[in-house]
Order: C-alpha cells, then sequence, then structure tokens
C-alpha cells in the first residue's frame, strides 16, 4: 500500500533517535533519496511480501502482526516517534531471502519517513562499514550456531529413540531365543515319548485315538480362556487331584501347563476314556509335551510379531518410506513416538491416552511432526522426573473449530510464570549445563507455525502443564 508523499523535512528527521547523530548533509541526502509518507488508517505492508522500504515512523500509531494459522496475532503496538520496521536486513543482500517478517498496519494518519531498501543498504555500507560487518557476524553466527545445535539436538534425539528401540528389542528378541531353545528340547523328548508308546503292542484304533486327541489338545490351546488368578489356582488343584488319584507322576508339574492351555478336568476324562488305563500316563506326558510346543510357539508368534510391530513403528516415526508431505492420521504418530520413547519413559510415568479416532487425517508433514511430539514428551519427562520421577503423561487429541487439537499434559514441576514467555526463544533451557540445547522448543514452534501455519500454547501451573498443538485441518492452510 502507498501513502501521500509529504515534505521530508532534514531538521525533523534528524529528531528522530535514529537519525540525531548524523551530519546535516547526511540529513540532506536521507531526505534525498527517502521521502516522507503519509498513510490512512489501513495496511502498510504485508507479511512475506518482498521487503522492498525501511519505514521510520516520524508520528501515528502502528501494530505489527505475525501470522499464527489463520490468524493475525499482534506482536507490537506503539505511538513512539523512531519506531522503525520493514527491511532492516537489506544490507545482507541476496545472502537472505528479503520479505517484510510481519504485516503493518497504522491504525490512524501517520507519517513514515521512508527509504528504498537498495539505498538503506548502500548507506548502510558507506556510513557504517564496521558496523555492518559487526552484524553480519551476529546473524550468520547465531544462525549458523543454531543450526549446528539444531543438528546435535536431532542427533540427541536420535541416540535416546535409538536406546529406547534397542531396548524394546531385545526383551522380544530374548524371548524368541529362549522359547526356540526350550521348544528344541520339548519336541525331542517328544519324539522319544512317541518312540516309547510306538513300542508297545498298541492296536492301530488306539494310536489314532491317541493322534486325534494330541490334534484336539493343540486345537484347544489355541483357544484358551483368560482366567483370573483364583479361578486358574482352584483348575489347578482340580487337575493335580485328578492326576494323583490316577497315579500319574509329578501331577502338581504338570497342572499349571493344563491350566495355561485351557485343558480341564472333563477333558482329561475324555482322555482316559479314549485310552487303555495301563498307557493312561504315557498318553497325558505325551500330551504335555504338546501342550508346552504349542505354547512355546505362541510365545514366539508372540515375540516375533512385537519385534515387526516395534520395526513398523520405527518406520511409521521416521517416515523413511513415506512422501514428505501427505495426509497423516495424529494418532498413527503419536502411537509410534510414545512407542519409540517408552524406553525414555520408563514404568513410573503413566501415559493415558484421550483420543478422538473420529478426527480426519490431515496435511502434513508427519517426520517434522513426530520431532514436535519427541521435543514435547521429552520435555515433560524430564518435568515429572523432578517430582520423585513419577507421574502421569496424557496425551489428547479433540477438535477445536477448524484445526485440530493434540494436547500433552503432564503432572510434573511446571513452568515458573516470569520464564514462561521465553521457553520458546532459541537456546533457552532450565536444564543443566550439557543436558539442553534450548532448541527443543524453538525447532517444534518453527515446524508447527512456520511449517503448517498451526499454534502452539502452553499453560502451566505446579502438577499441570499443558502444550496445545492446534493444526489446521485442511491444506489451503499449510504451506
Amino acid at each position: 500500500m502507498s501513502g501521500r508523499v509529504v515534505p521530508c523535512e532534514p531538521a525533523e528527521i534528524g529528531s528522530l533517535f535514529l537519525f540525531e547523530k548524523l551530519t546535516p548533509e547526511q540529513l540532506d541526502r536521507l531526505c534525498g533519496e527517502g521521502r516522507v509518507e503519509r498513510f490512512e488508517p489501513g495496511p502498510v505492508y504485508t507479511e512475506g511480501d518482498p521487503a522492498t522500504c525501511f519505514y521510520v515512523m516520524v508520528e501515528g500509531s502502528v501494530v505489527l502482526y505475525r501470522r499464527v494459522g489463520g490468524d493475525d496475532v499482534e506482536v507490537t503496538r506503539t505511538s513512539q516517534r523512531g519506531v522503525y520496521a520493514g527491511s532492516m536486513q537489506a544490507y545482507l543482500g541476496d545472502r537472505v531471502r528479503q520479505v517484510y517478517n510481519n504485516t503493518m498496519r497504522v491504525t490512524e494518519p501517520t507519517r513514515f519517513f521512508v527509504l528504498p531498501a537498495d539505498t538503506f543498504a548502500q548507506i548502510m555500507h558507506e556510513w557504517f562499514p564496521m558496523a555492518v560487518h559487526l552484524l553480519e557476524g551476529l546473524f550468520f553466527g547465531s544462525k549458523s550456531a543454531q543450526q549446528a545445535i539444531g543438528q546435535r539436538e536431532r542427533l540427541l534425539a536420535l541416540g535416546s529413540l535409538s536406546a529406547g528401540l534397542t531396548h524394546e528389542l531385545n526383551n522380544p528378541a530374548a524371548a524368541a531365543v529362549r522359547a526356540t531353545a526350550a521348544l528344541r528340547e520339548r519336541v525331542g523328548k517328544m519324539r522319544h515319548k512317541l518312540a516309547v508308546i510306538a513300542q508297545g503292542s498298541y492296536s492301530p484304533e488306539v494310536m489314532a485315538n491317541l493322534i486325534d486327541i494330541q490334534e484336539r489338545t493343540a486345537e484347544r490351546v489355541a483357544k484358551a480362556p483368560a482366567l483370573s488368578p483364583l479361578e486358574a489356582s482352584d483348575r489347578e488343584d482340580a487337575l493335580t487331584d485328578w492326576l494323583d488319584e490316577r497315579g500319574i507322576a509329578e501331577g502338581w508339574r504338570l497342572a499349571p501347563t493344563f491350566v495355561q492351555a485351557g485343558l480341564d478336568v472333563d477333558w482329561l476324562d475324555q482322555v482316559a476314556a479314549a485310552v487303555d488305563a495301563e498307557i493312561l500316563p504315557s498318553a497325558v506326558g505325551w500330551l504335555n509335551y504338546t501342550v508346552e510346543t504349542e505354547l512355546l510357539m505362541d510365545e514366539i508368534t508372540d515375540s516375533t510379531s512385537r519385534i515387526s510391530h516395534l520395526v513398523d513403528a520405527a518406520k511409521q516415526y521416521s517416515q523413511l518410506d513415506r512422501a514428505p508431505f501427505q495426509n497423516a492420521d495424529v494418532h498413527e504418530l503419536l502411537d509410534s513416538t510414545l512407542l519409540m520413547l517408552s524406553g525414555k519413559i520408563g514404568p513410573r510415568i503413566r501415559v493415558v491416552k484421550e483420543y478422538d479416532r473420529t478426527l480426519p487425517r490431515i496435511p502434513a508433514y508427519p517426520a517434522e511432526l513426530n520431532q514436535v511430539w519427541t521435543n514435547l514428551i521429552d520435555n515433560a519427562v524430564a518435568a515429572m522426573r523432578g517430582v520423585d520421577g513419577e507421574g502421569t503423561l496424557t496425551v489428547r487429541t479433540a477438535p477445536a473449530h477448524d484445526r485440530l487439537l493434540v494436547e500433552f499434559r503432564d503432572t510434573g514441576v511446571g513452568i515458573p510464570a516470569e520464564i514462561r514467555e521465553r521457553i520458546f526463544d532459541p537456546f533457552f533451557t532450565t536444564k543443566p549445563v550439557g543436558e539442553g540445547t534450548g532448541l527443543g522448543l524453538d525447532i517444534s514452534w518453527r515446524i508447527v507455525v512456520d511449517k503448517h501455519h498451526g499454534s502452539v500454547q502452553v499453560e502451566s501451573r505446579p502438577g499441570d502443564t499443558r502444550f496445545q498443538v492446534l493444526l489446521p485441518l485442511t491444506s489451503e492452510e499449510a504451506s
């Protein structure tokens, strides 16, 4: 938006604090190459547009806004003469993208001294060469440090996740190895027991009955019901009595296995009715090996399924085999992140999921959202470790007008009010030296706000801290 050009008076320009140390010749040059414009209430420039001018307010009132999600959020409102905005980094030239990083509006008729960006850059280099070198060093040094530490932040997170994943994979892998070794032993004993039975003078009908009982026992194992501890104990006592009454050795050892497999006294009565009394002990022993092998195979299946599930979760978390931008289910992303971080969360912190599964998929960069979840969960766990290491992490999703809400709530120590406004600042951290880079929340903010056009809010008091991420539901609002 252009204003109405009005006369530029060097004396008036020289009264602004930005220019008060300039010589009369320098002020004349400013008025000669710049201009004074009068703007009526409304926008002066818009965030994201090419930064073509440097503005210094002579009189009036301005408001600066930043775009957050679909809204313009007010960040500054002032009537102080001499405040400036616009192409303040023009002196860096093409080394950075020259766009306005906010929106400026005036709320009353306002006059600005306006200097073209190219002229501003030229004057900076001519009049303040040392200052320009210092500013360049500060800008690029800070940017380089932020990138380096951001990379370190990601590597630290990756190391933590790798350690957690290794721990999670080790348990089912070790269980599968143990079960395989035990299975080999049981199969060997079953072959031996079968040889003993085969050496007996049993008719083909008796052998057929034994094999039929074995098949039906295996089917029974697959359908074993879940029993309460009291029910299991009562059934073990009944089976032990049944086995002892028939002179079958070590009934107390066989009974728990049979109960785990879903066998009861009625089933053993059917076995006893199908075979002669003299071979009943061998038949029961053979069925015990059958049950044990089935249970061990179930354990191997469960363990390998767990490993497969963890690998799938790792792929989901990293998004290695998926497009960078896609329609994503936030619940899948949250579940994979929680699983990857389960080792770090530990057993003393209870995780509660309050998901609204009716929420739609949203356009997003899933791998980067997983980084946001990781940072927020990591901070929540650290906060709860400050309260005896115990607590509850609640992850909630819900609709919020035209957005999707993801909330992380912890029962930790809380964020003091005096630092709440600084937690998203780069390099700001409350963690001990060496434990935090101060970029976790800054990176999360950039991913949510800049890349997804969403917003991040925080509410905190001791025992109840909530980080709320709001994401657009439609691709029109996402970059």
